[in-house]
């Protein structure tokens, strides 16, 4: 019996060494940063923590080749060679369907939940409208003094051709056609945020478990930071660029979204009035509602499509649809600079 004892003690320190060992050995995990440019017209940041460079180097190509795919396959402008995206179903439009990679079906399917969610006021096929707007916009940044204004009429004949229910989505044979030949997709206003949510969960999959991934202010969290167990703060864009702070304020994030919307970015300027990128259906014109509108949720596709819908709302109808959604903040700002907030979203303010 004292010689099975001894045995089992023999085994119990040997255990206790092995595992003082392991924990030795374990490196507590570094935050690191990357940086790139030109995905989505815009520069994506990676701040996360890993055991090692190279691991997190192995994170961030990760994402940047995701994003990548994600970019080429949601582009309205360009062609790549060997893909069939979003240009080359505008292209064909009224002519036949185009057979296409799974994620742009994803997205469509996506962009239709939230077109029903939303009342229409995020519509993927207002790409009619909308390039008529990026001409225009186009060539006001570049001949300031000659800027111009589409007119009313010519706005309101290609609003005859944005009826989501002529896109016709075929899952089985995974095509897409356009019945209207007077139809365009422009998928501007979830691509980047569904594409970030999309990188995130494959990243998340991988083993990057504390990070913040932003792809141009489309902000995802992956739980706490690793170092202090704490939620990853987040500036909001302040819209009034004329004030001394760039951030209006810090919210904590883990495992949610940000995205915010704005008149401060995208827009130009016609006998002294701004006009901005995010148009009004309802109007055809640029909304005037609000300055900025941030939506807090876990979904950073649902929360791109929300800031847009919500930008061109008013307040009231906006604050009725958040207020319906679960785990669904907004924040809205005013021209004016006056501030108002959904039920809980100041709970997520920095102090």
């Amino acid at each position: 019996m004292k010689s099975l004892l001894k045995k089992i003690a023999a085994i119990l320190i040997v255990i206790i060494m092995l595992l003082n060992l392991s924990a030795c050995n374990k490196k507590e995990p570094t935050r690191y940063e990357a940086q790139f440019l030109s995905l989505f017209d815009t520069v994506t940041t990676i701040v996360g923590f890993a055991e090692s460079e190279e691991k997190f180097t192995e994170y961030s190509q990760l994402i940047y080749d995701d994003l990548k795919e994600y970019h080429e396959l949601y582009d309205i402008y360009n062609d790549y060679e060997g893909i069939n995206n979003i240009k080359t179903i505008n292209d064909n439009a009224g002519i036949k369907p185009i057979k296409v990679d799974k994620k742009i079906i994803d997205l469509i399917l996506f962009a239709k939940d939230e077109y029903v969610e939303t009342s229409g006021k995020t519509n993927i096929a207002l790409g009619s409208v909308l390039s008529i707007w990026h001409e225009y916009r186009t060539e006001g940044i570049e001949d300031p003094e000659n800027a111009k204004l589409p007119s009313i009429d010519k706005l309101k004949d290609a609003a005859e051709h944005t009826d989501i229910n002529s896109v016709i989505v075929d899952e089985n044979n995974s095509t897409v056609y356009l019945s209207d030949p007077d139809m365009r997709l422009d998928v501007g206003a979830i691509a980047k945020g569904y594409a970030t949510e999309q990188v995130s969960r494959l990243a998340k999959e991988k083993g990057l478990v504390s990070a913040i991934i932003s792809v141009g202010g489309n902000v995802r969290g992956l739980g706490n930071k690793a170092d202090t167990n704490e939620q990853w703060s987040v500036g909001i864009q302040n819209p009034n660029k004329e004030s001394e702070s760039n951030v209006l304020k810090l919210v904590y994030l883990s495992d949610k979204s940000l995205v915010t919307s704005g008149n401060y970015e995208r827009y130009y300027t016609v006998n002294g009035k701004r006009y901005n990128h995010i148009i009004n259906q309802e109007t055809l014109y640029p909304s005037e509602y609000f300055a900025s509108v941030s939506i807090i949720c876990i979904d950073s596709g649902k929360a791109d499509g929300l800031s847009t819908a919500i930008f061109s709302m008013p307040y009231e109808q906006g604050k009725e649809l958040i207020d319906s959604l679960p785990d669904t903040e907004a924040m809205w700002v005013y021209n004016n600079g006056e501030i108002k907030y959904s039920e809980n979203f100041e709970k997520l303010i920095k102090e």
